[in-house]
């Protein structure tokens, strides 16, 4: 009976959002094949990299502390950036996972590959996302970047590790169905990772839950940013105090997005609050809107 009630239960929240999308005026892919998921939590380690470059692995011991699952790498190894063994022992040591790395599209070329594969690999990283490509801000330059997902994934996938791409406000503008994101998604297979900027999505005026149902099992990590730095943007920047629905984006993650990690990023940081008490308030605001939802 347990296991009838939450298939019926998936299968209401599943047609709730097929019935939303025909009410927005555009239809969405197939999400019934998608495998619900538990995402974990993590956090993009450029939320605080002042304090990485000054003292790596205490901060690292403070996030995990703060309850973190996993950190997203964005550049920085403070000792271990030519021991890649030393810092996954490290991580052991701390109980955190790799949830993934920002890596730019240089060090994915056929030069530079094999070195950067076998860094992350050897973390137990398997999800490399470039970070922003300007070419993306265009409908045009979108397909070029798509081009050149398509190719990186094609090496990594033998290796089991996938590659993605994370937006910004560009690539969200236009037409539903027609934006930059959009050519992105339709022209690079189910393995190239959508990597949702909650933040920027919503400041390009989008909701980004529509992008999650647009591409079903392609969210397999999401950033939670509750406020992304544009020019007279007044949204309260720490979790559970902003505007975002995050209820139904978290909703949409676990039954559609095929979501393994919901990954915590600041850019935007409230008045007399460092980077880290930021990042720590933003946790405990979306742990609490999780632990609502059960």
């Amino acid at each position: 009976m347990l296991f009838l009630k939450k298939k019926l239960t998936k299968t209401a929240q599943i047609l709730s959002l097929v019935l939303a999308s025909t009410a927005a005026g555009f239809s969405y892919a197939d999400t019934t094949a998608v495998a619900g998921t538990t995402p974990q939590l993590s956090v993009q380690l450029w939320s605080v990299k002042d304090a990485m470059q000054a003292d790596f692995e205490g901060t690292l011991t403070k996030l995990a502390a703060m309850g973190f699952d996993g950190i997203e790498f964005a550049g920085f190894f403070g000792n271990y950036a030519n021991d890649p063994a030393g810092l996954k022992a490290f991580l052991d040591k701390l109980g955190l996972k790799a949830s993934g790395a920002h890596v730019p599209f240089e060090k994915l070329s056929p030069e530079q590959l094999e070195t950067t594969v076998a860094f992350y690999k050897a973390i137990d990283c398997h999800y490399l996302i470039i970070p922003m490509d300007q070419r993306a801000f265009t409908v045009e330059g979108a397909k070029a970047v798509a081009a050149d997902l398509a190719a990186v994934q094609e090496k990594l996938t033998p290796l089991g590790m996938q590659v993605g791409y994370h937006n910004h406000k560009p690539e969200m503008l236009g037409e539903m169905g027609k934006t930059p994101w959009d050519v992105i998604g339709k022209n690079t297979n189910s393995k190239v990772i959508l990597q949702q900027d909650v933040g920027w999505t919503e400041v390009a005026g989008k909701d980004p839950v529509d992008f999650v149902k647009a591409y079903p099992g392609r969210t397999i990590t999401t950033h939670y940013k509750a406020s992304a730095p544009e020019p007279g943007n007044t949204e309260d920047p720490i979790i559970g105090k902003d505007t975002t629905d995050w209820k139904a984006l978290i909703s949409a993650n676990k039954t559609i997005g095929g979501t393994q990690w919901l990954v915590v990023e600041q850019e935007s940081y409230p008045a007399g609050m460092t980077p880290m008490q930021s990042v720590e308030a933003s946790l405990k605001g979306l742990q609490a809107i999780i632990a609502e939802m059960k």
